[in-house]
């Protein structure tokens, strides 16, 4: 991915001047800063970054800047990528399922936090990394609501066996931790409280004081609905906690989505437009657009004509194809757009920060991707 150097006033303003035909990923470090000091103003506790969000240089150096210090980290790559940004930076080794080489490589580097969801994985790591100063977090799960997709097919203990691998955290000599993740992009506050309500209760059931409890990410973006009031989910985490927990831990988040969504347009190219009416652009869901047919939600989008054109106030409703040719490659709701839009017309797409640049794929000769940084958005 292409990272330009100038800076300009506006994603139009790029648009307009250079007409690109591949798909621009436009970036406002002023809106990814004032969101970082948002939580870290607004969160109790210690604010971390899921790199896997977006993993651009770009956006972890904002992020050091505006102040935060800790990152969750998924693989070697991304720990390997942090230490040559931020040496001193913690790394929280959250991806509860790793080799024993990548365990290693974390070990080696100075990890000093990892997640476990069973006996084996954490049996690999008693193998491997010394137990003095090092946290393992539990991670727990349950059947909640609230989120767009849920992580608990995948990872997380049963409050049963989370209490067995509590237990074994402490007696080997680790600091022991909760983790929980709701799922991502999860509207409902009420979730974090069911986690935390249960939290609580396996650690006095475990008999073990936890060190740490951390809340996850899933912290749910700006859509289309309108702005979230993280400060809401903020004030019930902490409210929360210090209900359940006779002694209170210390509390940590690993935001990704909702860090750096809004920071974040993507402009696509109108390729052609067929007789029927669908509409081919220059990306799809092997490029920038991969989540449109698995995060249920609804995106804001502008229509910008290339040479400052009006188009049409009448919309029509139109299938919308990224440009490879698999028949797949295909948006799964039709988009609202002017019924007069032209071959090479832009459609923007707006928070569009995460999940992008990490998954964006270069199928069929597709994906060149450039990142141009922008004032505001």
């Amino acid at each position: 991915m292409n990272i330009t150097s100038e800076i300009w006033n506006s994603p139009s303003d790029y648009l307009r001047a250079r007409a690109p035909d591949h798909p621009v990923h436009f970036f406002a470090p002023a809106a990814l800063q004032a969101q970082a000091t948002r939580f870290l103003k607004g969160f109790n506790g210690l604010v971390t970054y899921a790199v896997k969000a977006n993993p651009e240089q770009a956006v972890l150096s904002n992020l050091l800047a505006a102040g935060v210090t800790a990152f969750d980290v998924a693989s070697p790559n991304e720990i390997r990528l942090l230490r040559e940004l931020a040496p001193h930076a913690a790394l929280h080794y959250n991806n509860p399922v790793r080799s024993k080489s990548e365990i290693r490589f974390a070990h080696k580097t100075g990890v000093k936090s990892y997640s476990v969801d069973g006996f084996r994985e954490f049996s690999k790591i008693q193998d491997i990394v010394p137990a003095s100063g090092v946290e393992i977090s539990v991670r727990i799960k349950l059947p909640v609501s609230g989120a767009v997709y849920d992580f608990g097919s995948k990872f997380g203990a049963t409050p049963e066996k989370v209490i067995e691998l509590l237990r074994r955290v402490q007696a080997a000599g680790y600091i022991p931790s909760i983790t929980f993740h709701p799922g991502t992009q999860c509207e409902d506050p009420q979730a974090w409280e069911a986690y935390i309500t249960e939290a609580a209760a396996v650690a006095r059931a475990a008999g073990v004081t936890i060190k740490r409890l951390n809340v996850g990410g899933g912290f749910p973006a700006k859509t289309a609905q309108g702005v979230p009031n993280l400060e809401q989910f903020f004030a019930l985490i902490d409210s929360a906690v210090s209900k359940e927990f006779s002694t209170r831990p210390a509390l940590v988040c690993e935001s990704g989505r909702a860090m750096v969504a809004e920071s974040f347009t993507h402009a696509t190219r109108v390729k052609s437009i067929n007789d029927n009416g669908d509409i081919f652009l220059n990306d799809g869901i092997y490029g920038g657009l991969s989540e449109f047919p698995v995060l249920d939600v609804r995106r804001s989008y502008t229509v910008l004509p290339p040479l400052g054109d009006q188009r049409s106030k009448t919309n029509r409703l139109a299938q919308v194809f990224g440009p490879t040719c698999d028949s797949l490659d295909v948006l799964p709701n039709k988009l609202s757009l002017p019924a007069d839009i032209a071959d090479d017309d832009y459609v923007i797409f707006q928070n569009m920060g995460a999940y992008v640049k990490g998954v964006t794929t270069d199928f069929n000769g597709y994906g060149q991707l450039e990142t141009v940084t922008v004032l505001s958005l």
